[in-house]
């Protein structure tokens, strides 16, 4: 059963270490991803008591907030978003990711747009206004099954793939965030990427014991291993390479 409330920020622009910006028009993710950093704070930051991927706050002021915060801001690479997905399926009917992309184009800041979600492509009529645009998926395995499990709220793999290709036609800059890897078949995955994926980013698993006990739930305690984590980057990395997609390995 999933909690919906609408909330009022306040505020929307924020500073973030990782870019310039983060902008996130949801507090909390339908996507349910097991292994989500967010998660480990988020609830205690909001006040929900629901497990995660139950509950969603709306943010029903977020455009307004951007209009208002955008001409102050110094121009800079905003990120979208950084602890929730801004395509999860809420999106659908309150639209506040389409329309803060009608706020940022007419400022033409920088954006940098991470998803697991197809229906990113349902906004290309606006992502081709914006000037400097990167728009990439975090896809952390090649298989539907092992993402089902995971990432059980997510469009499956090959819809990412899909919708990756769709938005590559469109000669946007594109890219890949493989994190954490989760058990994957290296030369799968960079097969299913390779010409649509101008780079990819790679990353271990770094949030500590509290996800093994769901790794031995299902006998993929040998994808815990830091030999696993290693192998596998380093993998990842060459055949990217090999490929002609940029690399970057963040352990």
């Amino acid at each position: 059963m999933l909690t919906i409330s609408q909330v009022q920020a306040r505020s929307l622009l924020n500073k973030s270490k990782i870019f310039d910006y983060c902008l996130n028009p949801f507090l909390g993710c339908q996507h349910a991803c097991r292994y989500c950093y967010a998660a480990l704070f988020m609830r205690r930051y909001s006040g929900h008591s629901e497990p995660w991927g139950e509950f969603v706050d709306i943010k029903v002021n977020a455009p307004e907030l951007l209009r208002q915060q955008l001409p102050r801001a110094r121009r800079g690479t905003i990120w979208i978003a950084s602890v929730c997905d801004p395509y999860q399926p809420v999106e659908l009917k309150y639209q506040l990711t389409r329309k803060c992309l009608k706020e940022i184009i007419p400022r033409q800041f920088p954006v940098f747009i991470q998803t697991k979600s197809d229906l990113v492509v349902r906004d290309l009529d606006l992502l081709i206004e914006l000037k400097e645009l990167e728009v990439g998926f975090s896809i952390a395995t090649d298989s539907d099954k092992i993402a089902a499990l995971f990432e059980p709220g997510a469009p499956s793999i090959s819809r990412r793939i899909k919708a990756l290709e769709k938005i590559k036609a469109m000669k946007i800059k594109t890219f890949i965030f493989i994190g954490p890897l989760l058990p994957l078949n290296p030369a799968s995955l960079i097969k299913h990427i390779s010409g649509l994926a101008d780079k990819v980013f790679i990353d271990r698993l770094n949030y500590g014991e509290q996800f093994l006990k769901f790794y031995l739930q299902h006998g993929l305690e040998k994808f815990y291993q830091e030999s696993y984590f290693q192998n596998t980057g380093q993998e990842l990395e060459a055949l990217a390479r090999e490929n002609k997609i940029e690399a970057e390995k963040l352990f």
